[in-house]
């Protein structure tokens, strides 16, 4: 599905100081792939002043670019070259550029905004930002000046600053006000000079982000100062600032909505159908060892990004435990796997995780991985010798990490879930499944269950198939 991505419009008021917010007069019906393509196909005809016809193989690598065809002008070679980059792979190669900032100005804005046309929205109303910079007054705004200004830049259209005194540079105030004058810091005031409060939420999300960086802060004390002002008005607007990763030891903090769980996962135990025998070998670390038959189950136990877990991360994180460096014997012993797992006595939910990669294809690596049979509670007793105080739904048939913190549960329900063996109505047992899934919701997740009799009826693939794409669109999940 394609989505209008907005266009920035210069402001004549701004001189050239700001950033120029998107206007949504202007619309590309294009996916984002075709727009960014468009966008930055001058940019990479231009990095011919930066290599000779000798040395562009080597500059194409390192900007992960195919190798360019021999003959012809330079700009046409790395044109070629660029037209020759697989559509999945233009995005990360545009988030490539940005960071190294190599686009700057409205050009890296019109990039921005078509990288984050599929991010699912976090609305933070003016009146919240105020609060949220009034707040900030009464700490310290950052503890490092040149990383400050650059994370300003980095948000912002604005001037090099050069110490001219101009009363109309935003830089050169908040230099004299914040590092000549400390006393004179008014948050508030800096805010209006920026005109963030009238930024599109999405690059107000990536301000706060900046802010909230170990580059700016210096110190992960000052870090958590500065989330845990913030995030009372965050929290008022149904979204917060949350430790997602780390980075050289340093937290690394996003923004996300409410909606999704509280913390970050921290081990994934999955592909198991039958209770796996774990222990805690180092219980400070939380480091899970299994005790035996340790091809039953894995266990992923690396930190999740802002971006939740791609299939492309799943398969480089079994490339590496399995020593297997071939990408597509990766790819498919991987798929073998988690295949294997899948109950024989459920063909819905088989036919659920092979429609998921039949559908896609292509665009598999870069999508929520689906990871089949995983577990939710793990409690050494049974649910007989626990009584009462069983944890419910111990075992998910799918899940998936989404980005912002999303996690969706799949369920395939078999006669199991509503009746006994003989066939009859079991209201017990469907009572049991009804408060878990109240528990799941009311913890975060989004439960999504399919009657194991939709999946084995006229065309079971069609409507898995259109669930998922309706799942993305959802999220905001791009398929191109």
């Amino acid at each position: 599905m394609c989505q209008e991505v907005p266009i920035s419009k210069p402001n004549p008021a701004d001189n050239g100081s700001l950033a120029r917010g998107p206007s949504k007069a202007s619309s590309c019906r294009m996916n984002t792939s075709e727009n960014l393509r468009r966008l930055l196909r001058p940019v990479v005809g231009d990095m011919k002043d930066a290599c000779t016809n000798s040395t562009m193989p080597d500059l194409c690598a390192a900007m992960g670019l195919p190798v360019p065809p021999e003959g012809g002008d330079k700009r046409g070679r790395l044109h070629a070259a660029f037209d020759a980059l697989p559509d999945s792979d233009i995005p990360a190669f545009a988030q490539r550029l940005v960071d190294q900032r190599s686009v700057r100005g409205e050009l890296r804005n019109h990039v921005q905004d078509a990288l984050w046309a599929h991010l699912p929205l976090i609305d933070i109303p003016k009146r919240s930002r105020r609060d949220i910079a009034r707040s900030l007054t009464q700490i310290e705004l950052f503890a490092h000046w040149e990383h400050f200004s650059q994370a300003l830049k980095d948000v912002f259209i604005l001037q090099e600053y050069r110490f001219s005194g101009h009363s109309d540079d935003v830089l050169e105030f908040a230099h004299r006000h914040f590092v000549r004058n400390p006393e004179d810091a008014d948050v508030e005031l800096l805010f209006e000079k920026l005109r963030a409060f009238d930024l599109p939420n999405r690059r107000f999300v990536m301000l706060l982000e900046k802010f909230a960086s170990a580059d700016v802060q210096v110190d992960a004390n000052a870090q958590e100062r500065f989330v845990k002002v913030v995030n009372p008005m965050l929290q008022a607007a149904g979204a917060e600032l949350r430790q997602t990763s780390t980075d050289g030891g340093y937290p690394i903090f996003t923004v996300v909505s409410l909606r999704s769980p509280r913390g970050r996962p921290k081990n994934l135990i999955f592909a198991s159908s039958t209770k796996p025998d774990i222990r805690l070998s180092d219980a400070i670390d939380n480091e899970i060892e299994i005790a035996s038959n340790p091809d039953a189950v894995l266990v992923y136990d690396r930190p999740l990004g802002a971006d939740g877990l791609r299939w492309s991360e799943l398969q480089r994180w079994w490339s590496e435990t399995t020593g297997e460096t071939n990408v597509q014997k990766a790819r498919q012993t991987l798929l073998r796997r988690l295949q294997q797992c899948l109950p024989v006595s459920s063909p819905p939910q088989r036919l659920l995780f092979r429609t998921f990669f039949k559908t896609f294809g292509e665009s598999v690596p870069r999508l929520p991985a689906l990871l089949p049979e995983v577990w939710l509670h793990w409690d050494p007793k049974t649910v007989v010798s626990r009584g009462a105080a069983a944890l419910l739904t111990h075992r998910m048939d799918f899940l998936m990490l989404l980005p912002g913190g999303a996690r969706v549960v799949l369920e395939v329900d078999g006669a199991q879930h509503y009746a006994d063996d003989l066939g009859r109505a079991a209201p017990k047992t469907y009572a049991r499944m009804a408060k878990g899934d109240r528990e799941l919701r009311l913890a975060g997740y989004e439960v999504y269950r399919f009657g194991g009799a939709e999946l084995q009826g006229p065309e079971p693939s069609l409507l898995a198939a259109d669930f998922f794409r309706a799942l993305f669109q959802r999220h905001g999940i791009s398929l191109t």
